[in-house]
């Protein structure tokens, strides 16, 4: 047998077959440019979103580090960096306890050296003038430069008010350079040079953690690792294998936490939310497969009689699949490119939107959406192998069918027609029999319907999901973490993480004033005496490793332990963890709530609790008013373990970290103490009086007195309205794209089966079906379609709702899952009226050919 090169002629006949095919070609374009739309959008905007959501979060936590080693040496330092996963690690070095000018008293400022990647991952690059390199030159933010009453611009004289390792010392500086700040950090970045370290190394030594809470010297890396997944292994591994311990016992243990902004830090390796996130990729690589499948399963079908005919003059089933698979990457290549690009514009065109809807103040800030290569070549990877995976069984049904089966070839009836005993039709529903016909139509090729429906379904569900992702953002759980109530008002230091006791405590007379404001409701008192001469100890639990010195820990054996005495308001805020709280048995003086710490998730660390619940503790204080200890008199106090609640850093707690933690009632506390310190006030406001008391308090914190600060509800609400808005906004979008995919697929399916079936209805009005006739059973196929996709949406829906979704949400601290299927309620009627108004249009169109010529095409 001679071998012939038919290549050439086999491209030839694909390529004019592919041109004769004007309106099979733009059916199967528009379906793979939907799919590649579907995937690049989809990709795109959520991983705009997921983003901009950590940059927002980022912002408030101060960087983007993945992972942080807190209070660290140089020593420790260089062995860390050398560690494999570790692919950037950040050196800020921190250069004083505190900075004491009184101009930052409300906005706490913070004096570091920092190398070039932690200003980059502390968002603190400057914009003008440039960073500090000689030993006297300093960096800040803007807000800085206006309370130090600044002049700015490169070469302005600084004078900084210290304290290093417990001593007040004044440093005189210029300023090099300044970056905008960041309005909802409040918190300011000054940054030294490298040359200023060097030449104040001998003072820049570690004394944290030696029995004082002294901060100068120590060294706090930022981490950044390959991809934000599983964060928390990552960092266990290169603290331990680094030689260091995360145990707080232990000598050689380092302080670390994963950044909390990172959305995938909370999902670790939990097998729910893996699995959700798989069903949920799983769901939509299939909802493009059948889009895709459907479409090229039909214009196959279609051209099988040209395929016979080709087989008749001795075309190989070989060079018949070539045929198909030539056509179908030529289609591939004009619809991917379309849709990678529609689907890049669409992400572009949505990043000023994504902006201002971040925006704070008006102002957009530090937002971006980046267009990300990987998302791009994914798509079009897997539009293509969806293409060629669509193409191969149609491709084998015209290869293996003979010339006389392909040229009488009629879809759906071959496999009925050897023989088979004539039923009765199943659709005694349906008492008409043009809807008995239409019935029995999309009954014909049960696949091909199968297929069409869960298309259409598959693209509803996922409008649905991406919808309840979209709504599921908890504004209140998000505000948990910061604020438990309407307004909290403390001393400035407070929120500097300064508050000490009587000398920083609130005042009456401002109480007094606040509950008198319009619409005040409920408030009360947290009181703490903290770092004074009433600080309270207790003598570590038996068990514990008292070789170690902890932070607290005194000589005598005893440690510092922090006490808080809660009016009722705050004492009934408290999240309970573990017993339950009595507060009339509370409240006789013989039982006390153990805080425990939790982390950035808000799950308690459990090595935080000492105690079961009805365990005895002893807590000691020299009871006095002499800053000489052993001058007061010394008291002891005995309390049973009622239950343990969550220490909130932001609300019921001095933000500084104590081993031992402890809540009583107001009234306990007091008979304890001789000055009780009022560490902040807490309330309530109705909602038409929220306006009025916070116009109150930004006037009486400004005017009358100027060391008292407030936050508000509204304000970290306001804060942070950006991300809510940008949730349901993206959310929206991409809802909306997926839902108009659905849509668009439904209309496909559609106008795909009256094209590929207009000799058949050509047939049909031969033997005397009227027009009217047949566009009601077109119409009825259409509502048939609709309601089998309706319903297969709802079923699929709540499933995927259920088993994916409400995994997914539960690993994110600030989402709560809502179950809904409003949006596929919503969108079925539109189905509904498609599938009547398409039928009238397309068959004005096909009967602008004759019946005698519709009958005669191939």
């Amino acid at each position: 047998m001679f071998k012939v090169n038919s290549k050439k002629a086999v491209r030839r006949i694909a390529d004019k077959s592919f041109l004769a095919n004007r309106t099979r070609n733009v059916i199967a374009v528009a379906a793979i440019m939907l799919t590649s739309i579907l995937f690049t959008a989809l990709f795109t905007i959520s991983s705009g979103m997921v983003e901009n959501m950590q940059k927002q979060t980022m912002r408030q936590a101060g960087g983007d580090g993945m992972g942080v080693l807190k209070y660290i040496t140089d020593e420790e330092y260089e062995k860390v960096k050398k560690h494999e996963l570790v692919e950037e690690i950040s050196y800020n070095r921190i250069l004083c306890d505190s900075v004491e000018n009184e101009e930052l008293l409300k906005r706490h400022g913070e004096f570091y050296y920092m190398d070039d990647t932690a200003i980059r991952l502390g968002f603190c690059e400057p914009t003008e003038g440039h960073k500090p390199e000689a030993e006297n030159e300093i960096m800040m933010d803007t807000k800085a430069i206006q309370l130090l009453g600044l002049e700015q611009k490169v070469g302005a004289p600084v004078t900084l008010e210290l304290i290093v390792h417990g001593k007040a010392v004044s440093r005189e500086f210029v300023l090099s350079g300044w970056w905008e700040a960041d309005p909802i950090f409040n918190v300011s970045i000054l940054i030294a040079s490298r040359a200023y370290v060097d030449a104040h190394m001998d003072e820049l030594y570690k004394s944290y953690g030696e029995g004082n809470a002294e901060l100068t010297g120590v060294i706090n890396s930022y981490i950044m690792f390959r991809n934000s997944w599983g964060l928390e292994g990552k960092l266990e591994r290169v603290i331990t294998e680094s030689g260091f311990s995360q145990d707080e016992n232990s000598d050689n243990y380092v302080e670390s936490n994963v950044n909390w902004s990172y959305l995938s830090a909370g999902m670790g390796t939990d097998p729910g939310a893996v699995a959700g996130i798989a069903a949920a990729l799983v769901l939509i690589m299939l909802t493009g497969y059948l889009i895709i499948y459907n479409i090229f399963q039909i214009s196959v079908v279609k051209d099988i009689r040209f395929y016979g005919l080709l087989k008749t003059i001795g075309t190989t089933g070989r060079q018949v699949k070539m045929i198909i698979r030539r056509q179908a990457l030529l289609l591939a290549c004009i619809g991917i490119p379309i849709g990678l690009c529609g689907g890049y514009f669409i992400g572009c065109g949505l990043v000023p939107v994504v902006m201002d809807s971040m925006a704070f103040e008006g102002k957009a800030f530090m937002t971006e959406t980046s267009a990300n290569p990987l998302i791009f070549a994914g798509s079009a990877v897997f539009s293509l192998i969806t293409v060629v995976i669509s193409t191969a069984k149609p491709g084998r049904i015209a290869a293996r069918v003979s010339p006389v089966e392909a040229v009488r070839y009629t879809e759906g009836l071959n496999k009925a027609a050897r023989g088979t005993k004539r039923k009765k039709p199943r659709f005694v529903l349906f008492r008409s029999k043009t809807a008995s016909m239409a019935a029995a139509n999309l009954g014909r090729d049960k696949r091909r319907t199968v297929l069409a429906v869960l298309s259409m379904a598959l693209s509803l569900v996922l409008f649905n999901t991406v919808y309840t992702f979209s709504i599921g953002f908890d504004m209140d759980k998000f505000l948990s973490k910061f604020i438990q109530s309407d307004f909290l008002v403390a001393h400035a230091v407070y929120f500097n993480y300064g508050y000490s006791g009587i000398d920083t405590s609130l005042s009456e007379e401002m109480i007094e004033a606040i509950e008198e404001q319009p619409g005040f409701e409920e408030g009360g008192e947290i009181y703490a005496n903290i770092r004074d001469a009433e600080l309270f100890t207790t003598v570590p639990v038996k068990g514990e490793k008292e070789e170690k010195f902890h932070l607290n820990m005194l000589e005598d054996g005893t440690t510092y332990c922090a006490v808080y005495g809660m009016e009722n308001f705050p004492l009934n805020q408290l999240e309970v963890i573990e017993g339950e709280i009595d507060i009339e048995k509370l409240k006789t003086g013989k039982y006390i709530l153990e805080g425990m710490i939790c982390d950035d998730f808000d799950e308690p660390y459990w090595e935080t609790s000492h105690y079961n619940i009805g365990d005895k503790v002893v807590l000691y204080n020299y009871r006095g008013t002499s800053d000489v200890r052993g001058e007061n008199e010394f008291t002891e106090y005995e309390f049973e373990i009622m239950a343990k609640v969550k220490v909130k850093y932001y609300t019921n707690s001095c933000g500084m970290a104590y081993n031992y933690n402890y809540y009583l009632p107001a009234d306990v506390y007091k008979q304890m103490v001789m000055r009780p310190g009022i560490m902040n006030y807490t309330c309530n406001v109705s909602p038409e009086g929220m306006e009025g008391m916070d116009a109150f308090l930004e006037n009486y914190t400004k005017n009358e007195e100027q060391v008292i600060n407030y936050t508000s509800r509204n304000k970290r609400a306001g804060e942070f309205k950006g991300v809510q808005n940008m949730v349901l906004l993206i959310g929206g979008i991409l809802s909306f794209i997926i839902g108009l995919i659905g849509v668009l697929n439904f209309i496909n399916s559609m106008l795909t089966s009256i094209i590929t079936r207009r000799r058949e209805f050509a047939v049909l009005q031969s033997i005397g079906m009227t027009t009217g006739q047949l566009k009601r059973m077109l119409v009825m196929e259409g509502m048939i379609y609709a309601a089998w996709a309706g319903i297969a949406a709802l079923l699929l829906g709540t499933a995927l709702s259920f088993v994916a979704v409400k995994q997914i949400l539960s690993q994110l601290w600030f989402f709560t899952y809502r179950f809904t299927l409003l949006p596929l309620i919503a969108i079925i009627p539109v189905l509904v009226i498609l599938g009547v108004l398409i039928p009238g249009v397309m068959l004005k169109s096909v009967e602008k050919q004759s019946i005698v010529e519709r009958i005669r095409e191939n």
